[in-house]
């Protein structure tokens, strides 16, 4: 029961982040603003979870976990709210950047909280299912937001969402335990984020997520420019993306609590390769709709397994960790949008898939530093990550 609302926790916190994207037409036309300066709310967004999230989870380690989750979730329901009856765009900015402060927080207790109710051996899916909400939001959530956005005004969507962060508080409220609580030092947190086993996840995460990134955000265009799909064809392929990735990360997960090393390897491989044929295959329909299936698969491969990479170089001070990697993963997928637009502006879309692959190499190279040898079995979990029960 705590897993599924930990999971559907993460479904409205992602479909939040994702959501403005979808309907900043209609935001800068209500506010009076262009489309162009409407998206910075994306930006603000972003920051916030970067610079904001790890700042966040250093002040509240010590925070009771129940108070912590319904805390974070309401802050996160207040900042939606600001965004639903924003009068102005600078209202907006506030919103979203209040709302992007629980997000790295808020992921960080999921995942923590998902690590010390399974046994250790099942970490990687556990992870791979709390994750899976922002594949569900992406796939999902984000398109049905929009679809109520266009009927119902852009602000009816962000109303929304606040309502449901304050049922999901209530919920986590009722599950959790009272009183239990991290037991590690700020200073401890810090020292682990600094090791240097540490910082290499940290930055294979981010070159993964660039990879993918660089792909992805200029993938729309690519279909209908390279691969000539009109724009119906183009929405049901991003939808068979978005089912790739989310499977792909439940098996992840899966092979991950068997063989981490082997999974993080071969999914960086596989990546690379893949990326390679997207760009080779997109002029042709078949080869386009095959290898939109294939990169969905691996592009979120490599979250649960990282993540459970972290938690065994993190040991008993993990919290402070996996919210940078969080914000990793943000400073990825910016670093990766510009890279493809560079390839972009230089080559065309198309070619976007080049750069992925490099970026995958580079991955696959980091992997080598953070694991040398694939000696490391499961049972290396266990002693890193410490079972705590919490009984619901």
């Amino acid at each position: 029961m705590l897993l599924a609302a930990l999971g559907a926790s993460v479904f409205v916190v992602g479909t939040s982040e994702y959501l403005v994207a979808g309907l900043l037409p209609q935001v800068a036309s209500d506010l009076g603003v262009s489309v162009a300066v409407a998206g910075q709310s994306v930006t603000a967004y972003a920051l916030g979870v970067v610079v904001g999230g790890p700042l966040v989870t250093a002040a509240t380690v010590r925070m009771p976990r129940r108070m912590l989750a319904v805390g974070l979730l309401v802050v996160f329901a207040v900042g939606n709210a600001l965004c639903a009856v924003a009068p102005s765009y600078g209202v907006l900015i506030l919103g979203r950047v209040v709302a992007s402060l629980s997000h790295a927080a808020f992921l960080t207790l999921a995942l923590m909280l998902t690590t010390k109710v399974v046994r250790p051996e099942r970490v990687g899916s556990a992870i791979a299912g709390v994750a899976a909400g922002f594949s569900v939001a992406t796939l999902l959530g984000v398109p049905v937001g929009v679809l109520v956005g266009e009927s119902a005004g852009w602000r009816t969507p962000f109303a929304l969402i606040a309502g449901l962060a304050l049922v999901m508080a209530v919920v986590l409220g009722i599950l959790l335990p009272e009183g239990e609580r991290s037991e590690t030092r700020v200073r401890d947190e810090v020292r682990t984020v600094v090791s240097r086993p540490v910082l290499l996840v940290v930055a294979t995460t981010a070159v993964g997520m660039a990879a993918v990134s660089s792909v992805f955000t200029y993938l729309a265009p690519s279909l209908r420019d390279v691969a000539g799909f009109g724009a119906a064809a183009v929405s049901g392929l991003l939808v068979v993306y978005g089912l790739g990735s989310l499977v792909g990360g439940l098996a992840a997960g899966r092979f991950a609590d068997r063989s981490l090393e082997l999974t993080l390897r071969l999914t960086f491989a596989g990546l690379a390769i893949v990326l390679v044929v997207v760009a080779l295959a997109m002029p042709w329909k078949v080869g386009a709709v095959v290898g939109v299936l294939a990169f969905g698969l691996l592009a979120s491969a490599t979250t649960p397994t990282l993540q459970s990479l972290l938690l065994r170089h993190a040991g008993s001070a993990p919290t402070l960790a996996i919210s940078v990697n969080v914000a990793a993963f943000n400073i990825g997928i910016a670093v990766g949008s510009v890279v493809g637009g560079l390839v972009v502006s230089d080559i065309g879309t198309r070619w976007t898939g080049m750069a992925g692959a490099v970026l995958s190499l580079a991955g696959l190279g980091l992997s080598y530093l953070v694991l040398p040898r694939p000696r490391v079995q499961s049972l290396d979990v266990e002693r890193a990550v410490p079972r705590v029960e919490v009984s619901p």
